[in-house]
């Protein structure tokens, strides 16, 4: 199933998780249309990877409902699946396996057209080229997560799904990551991501939030909130600085 041009690339509404008595997720709501990327913010502990994790259908939540092109992610979570695209701090690569073995491996479940040529060009984009061959206990963690991102995106995913995606990467991994996740083919993709650096995070986003204990505390376009301004925001929301100044 395909989501018509019409509809909302993710739709949240009173997303609620909880680990026994733990309350991780308290009434999330929020809309990301199809094309902008949206930055999560907020410290350890707040719910971020957990938000990430039931957008990506690897967890459930205790209450609410998730729309990812439409599709209601409580009924349709396979197809949501081949229509998403993850990274996070699990690679989802195979240790034993080399990283042509690993991408072809992808390309199989997701039954991608072309796929040597696909291969190619997912670890052009991602400067692995020359690392094709080697197997993946062989390589760094930054050169792992490389090719987790050219795992995500080997099927054309429409939304990508970042779980502080730049942990490992240097500078110019770093800028060869966003070119490859908004570079690949015509259309613009969807993109919501997790960060703990607020400049990086501000450049990359059309719009952010700030999540603390499990709730949204801001939400602003990035174009409205200047560094110094989200820098303030997240203080008052957090009593925190940013993590990872610039």
């Amino acid at each position: 199933m395909k989501a018509t041009t019409n509809e909302r690339a993710v739709e949240v509404k009173g997303l609620t998780k909880s680990f026994g008595n733990h309350l991780a997720l308290g009434g999330i709501d929020f809309i990301v249309e199809p094309g902008k990327t949206l930055a999560i913010f907020g410290p350890n502990g707040a719910g971020k990877t957990t938000l990430i994790k039931i957008l990506a259908s690897i967890m459930k939540p205790t209450a609410g409902e998730v729309f990812i092109n439409g599709l209601d992610l409580n009924h349709n979570a396979e197809d949501i699946r081949s229509q998403i695209g993850i990274v996070s701090h699990q690679t989802f690569l195979y240790g034993n396996l080399t990283a042509y073995e690993n991408l072809l491996f992808y390309c199989r479940m997701y039954d991608v057209a072309d796929f040597k040529q696909r291969i190619l060009q997912v670890v052009s984009m991602v400067g692995m080229q020359y690392r094709l061959h080697d197997r993946i206990g062989t390589l760094s963690r930054g050169m792992q997560q490389r090719l987790s991102i050219a795992r995500c995106l080997l099927h054309k995913p429409s939304i990508v799904l970042l779980d502080e995606p730049e942990t490992g990467l240097d500078q110019q991994a770093t800028s060869m990551l966003w070119g490859a996740l908004r570079e690949d083919g015509a259309k613009k993709r969807t993109i919501i991501f997790t960060s703990h650096s607020l400049e990086r995070g501000l450049n990359a986003c059309d719009d952010l939030i700030i999540l603390n204990r499990g709730k949204i505390a801001h939400r602003q376009p990035s174009m409205d909130l200047g560094l110094a301004g989200l820098k303030k925001a997240y203080q008052n929301c957090t009593g925190a600085g940013d993590e990872n100044p610039e």
